[in-house]
């Protein structure tokens, strides 16, 4: 009499779990790879546990299960790195890019630059995004009251650094075109 699915399963598992483990892990340059191949071929096997043939024919399929999640692996990493050398392509002749901080900034820039990672991260979602409170809330996660109230600081806090370096608030939000 042959097992229920499950135990046939916990069997195979069982027997097959090391050796499918040391065959990825042969073959993968990263353990988190191997670990993610082993995975989905245990999981592929699970739903496929009726085809699974007998005795060490197990261990032969889930090799041959194992090497297809490999191809499909190393496929998707190809095409990834394609996509991924198209997009900055396509970025580096994008002139909304930003450039990374340098000596290029005007003095307004510093002062942005000097703010806290989420008070620039707020006051570029209302002058570049175009977001309202409401917006804002959404993408943060947050109720729109918090916006309103960590916005309100974040500007007082870019108005004190710009008169800090001599810069007139209303004049820099004219001379940059923005709503900050």
């Amino acid at each position: 009499m042959g097992l229920d699915p499950e135990s046939r399963f916990e069997e195979i598992y069982g027997s097959s779990y090391r050796p499918l483990l040391g065959y990825a892990l042969r073959r993968c340059p990263d353990p988190d790879d191997a670990a993610d191949v082993v995975a989905e071929t245990f999981m592929i096997a699970w739903r496929r546990v009726e085809e699974i043939p007998k005795g060490d024919g197990a261990r032969l399929w889930l090799f041959g299960v194992a090497r297809k999640v490999l191809a499909n692996q190393r496929r998707g990493e190809r095409r990834h790195e394609r996509r991924t050398a198209a997009l900055r392509a396509q970025l580096a002749a994008t002139p909304l890019v930003a450039r990374p901080p340098g000596e290029d900034l005007s003095q307004m820039g510093r002062v942005f630059r000097a703010l806290p990672e989420s008070d620039r991260e707020l006051l570029a979602l209302v002058a570049w995004e175009q977001l309202d409170p409401r917006q804002i809330a959404k993408v943060l996660g947050v109720s729109a009251n918090t916006v309103r109230v960590r916005l309100y600081r974040a500007r007082k806090r870019f108005a004190r650094g710009l008169a800090e370096a001599g810069i007139e608030h209303s004049r820099a939000v004219a001379a940059e075109g923005s709503n900050l």
